[in-house]
This record gives C-alpha cells, sequence and structure tokens, in this order.
C-alpha cells in the first residue's frame, strides 16, 4: 500500500511579535507601536507568493509602519524571527521518518530561505522534500496549495497528516479533506506531534513505504 505522508509545518505567525523590537530600535519607535502597525496585508501575501521582490515589499512596510529604514534595515529585523530550535522536534523528525514520509511546507520567501535553510539544515534533511510559497506561488491555507503538493508527492490529500500552529491553516487544511493538528502552544510541540502520529499509526493508516 501507498503510505500517507505527515507534513510537518513551519510558521509565520510569529512574526508580527518577534520581528518588531529590531525594527523598533532601527526606527525609534516603541516595539508596541510597530506592532500595532504591522498587518498581514495583501503585500505580505504576494511577498510570500514571490509575486514581488523584498525591495518592493519592504517599500510597503515603510508605508504602513511609517518608519524610514533602509532594505538591509529592514532585512535584518525581518530575519530576526528565527530563533533557536524548538527541543525535541529534530529528534522526534529522525525517529518519525523511518517510519512514513516526511514533507515541510512554509509560507516564506527568499530572505527568510537563506537563514533557515541555513540554520536548520540539519534538521531539514529529516524532510524529503521542504515546499516553499515564493517557490510555489502559492500559499498556505490556499486549496490550490495542498493539491499542488499532494499532487507532486503522489499522495491523496485524505492521506496527508499535516500539522499547523495556526487555526486558519488548519482549517483550511481539513475543508480540503486533510487530517490536521493545531499546535497551540510551543512548549509541548514534540508531544503534540508524537501523540498524534502515535494515534494514527495504530490505526494502521499511516504506513511505511515498502
Amino acid at each position: 500500500m501507498r503510505s500517507c505522508s505527515t507534513l510537518a509545518v513551519s510558521s509565520s505567525r510569529s512574526i508580527s511579535t518577534e520581528c518588531s523590537p529590531a525594527r523598533a530600535a532601527y526606527a525609534g519607535e516603541e516595539p508596541e507601536t510597530i506592532r500595532a502597525r504591522f498587518s498581514l496585508d495583501a503585500f505580505y501575501a504576494r511577498h510570500e507568493r514571490g509575486e514581488i521582490q523584498a525591495s518592493e515589499y519592504f517599500a510597503s512596510l515603510r508605508s504602513s509602519l511609517q518608519i524610514n529604514l533602509s532594505d538591509a534595515q529592514f532585512a535584518d529585523g525581518w530575519t530576526a524571527i528565527y530563533l533557536e530550535e524548538i527541543p525535541g522536534v529534530a529528534q522526534l523528525l529522525r525517529s518519525v521518518k523511518v517510519q512514513i514520509p516526511l514533507y515541510a511546507f512554509t509560507n516564506s520567501n527568499p530572505t527568510h530561505m537563506v537563514l533557515w535553510a541555513n540554520r536548520y539544515s540539519e534538521t531539514l534533511k529529516s524532510f524529503r522534500r521542504v515546499f516553499v510559497s515564493s517557490d510555489l506561488g502559492l500559499r498556505k491555507p490556499e486549496p490550490e496549495a495542498f493539491a499542488a503538493i499532494a499532487e507532486t508527492i503522489g499522495v491523496s490529500l485524505d492521506r496527508i497528516l499535516f500539522f499547523d500552529d495556526t487555526r486558519e491553516k488548519v482549517e483550511g487544511a481539513m475543508a480540503v479533506g486533510m487530517r490536521a493538528v493545531h499546535i497551540d502552544a510551543i512548549e509541548g510541540v514534540p508531544e503534540t506531534i508524537a501523540n498524534s502520529l502515535r494515534n494514527v499509526l495504530q490505526t494502521g493508516t499511516l504506513r511505511h513505504e515498502p
């Protein structure tokens, strides 16, 4: 039987909080002020789809955030969201990949990708492939994005177990027939993933490829 895949996901939700202090320091503004002005607007979405370059997105931020920073300063703040790996996740992925194939799908952009692809290179080796929204031209939770990945990996949507830390993306995955798990606490990520995988593996619905 062809195996089901688990789609482990990195998320950009922390952008609205983690990147603000770095930008605020450059701009001479309070982090709360920058945070209040920031939104996941149309420019943000277009940047993650690869429709516009970083320079165009940063130009939009100068207007929306009302700060005058250089592209380099924006990039410094923009990449400051990536912190240390969550303890236990790398080890869990290494153990799971021998049972079922792993794939990752992240809403991201070239500026971020340069950083995370290098910083987390060892952990990312557990995934057969990392799908990036700016390469696909599609973002989570767009149905077309999930469909494109399922087609590429040769697995039907109902045989994918999807993890994400945002409710909207989990609901979007479920709407197209995927099984999905909402991770709502960073501290419990390894346990949440392990428990979910244990449940589906015990039912026999996830099998390793022959």
